[in-house]
This record gives C-alpha cells, structure tokens and sequence, in this order.
C-alpha cells in the first residue's frame, strides 16, 4: 500500500510550538493531528520518537526515493 506519514514543527500563537503529523494514502487528504507543546526541546524530542518509529515501520524521506 502506498502511504504517507509527514512530520512538521511550527510555532504557535501563543508562543508555544505544534508538532503536526499528516498521513494518509497517497492521492487522498489524509488525517491530520496537532499536539501543542510549552517548549521546542519537548516537540523535538516527540518529533524524533515519531521519527525512528516510522524509519522502524518501512518509512523513508522523499529525498531517499530519488
């Protein structure tokens, strides 16, 4: 099956940061789902948790498949 799992950090209104993750089917939407943080260290950690789980799944970068 042909998926997509994308990982982003962005900062927020209020001056906390976001990590958001979308995924999917390749060709459709997908779902997304946003989880707020106090600070950046605490997103990128849960960033690079997300990260090797994914790698550890069959997942890679885009960059990789060129």
């Amino acid at each position: 099956m042909r998926r997509f799992y994308l990982l982003s950090i962005q900062p927020t209104l209020f001056g906390g940061v976001s990590l958001i993750r979308d995924w999917g089917r390749i060709g459709t939407t997908g779902q997304t789902m946003v989880q707020t943080f106090d600070a950046s260290a605490e997103a990128g950690e849960a960033f690079g948790r997300l990260e090797r789980a994914k790698r550890r799944r069959g997942y890679t970068s885009a960059e990789e498949r060129v």
